[in-house]
């Protein structure tokens, strides 16, 4: 059985779109493509490597999907990050589309249709599946309960709006933080994985005040 730990660049206020340029996807009209890139350093640079030179395949949606497609099989792999091209080029990617209508001809694509397919191929043996990006994805792997673990990277920008990482419907679990480290940049760097279900407390006083008794009334009321 194969785990699925979700890869996240995301702002503070959670937004995930278009981290690396412009041109990665402006829809509704985001106009910060490329927050992220300002800062890459030798801590985000290593720590990307970890994730990616583990045995993996890729996860990707459409989107994602087609614009690694686009980039990483013409990456000069001699460059600064010919190590992950050679390794995207070398794996598995499998793109999930609900229409189909993607060209797979990057060698090692396999087309899935719907989460359905994505839940029998986790039950498969193999590399574990990693995301990027894949905003949609993430938000049905999320709310099917498929995520195993996650990499945030959390870049100190408030973006004010965009696709975001976490919506509603998630399955609730939680997570354990695993290994941290704060770039030079101030990227805050966390790998987490599932830590069961939620816990809760109550920080209630054990003799409720008047003021509390009446503060629930109201809430009742008002619904």
């Amino acid at each position: 059985m194969r785990k699925i730990l979700v890869g996240a660049m995301v702002s503070m206020d959670g937004v995930m779109q278009a981290p690396g340029g412009p041109a990665e996807d402006p829809t509704k009209g985001f106009k910060f493509g490329g927050w992220q890139m300002p800062y890459l350093d030798q801590e985000f640079g290593e720590a990307i490597e970890r994730i990616f030179k583990q045995k993996i395949n890729l996860l990707l949606g459409r989107k994602t999907y087609e614009i690694f497609a686009a980039y990483w099989p013409y990456y000069d792999e001699s460059g600064e990050d010919g190590g992950i091209a050679k390794r995207f080029n070398e794996i598995n990617k499998y793109v999930v589309s609900r229409s189909g209508e993607v060209d797979t001809s990057w060698t090692g694509s396999v087309l899935l249709r719907d989460i359905a397919d994505v839940k029998r191929l986790k039950q498969e043996d193999g590399p574990n599946l990693v995301t990027q990006g894949s905003t949609e994805l993430v938000h049905a792997l999320l709310a099917h309960d498929l995520v195993d673990a996650m990499s945030i990277f959390t870049v100190p920008v408030v973006l004010g709006g965009g696709k975001k990482l976490f919506a509603d419907g998630s399955a609730p679990h939680a997570f354990k933080l695993t290994s941290s480290r704060i770039s030079s940049t101030g990227v805050l760097i966390g790998h987490y994985e599932r830590d069961g279900g939620i816990k809760i407390d109550d920080a209630a006083l054990g003799s409720p005040s008047r003021r509390e008794i009446a503060r629930q009334a109201r809430m009742k009321r008002e619904g």
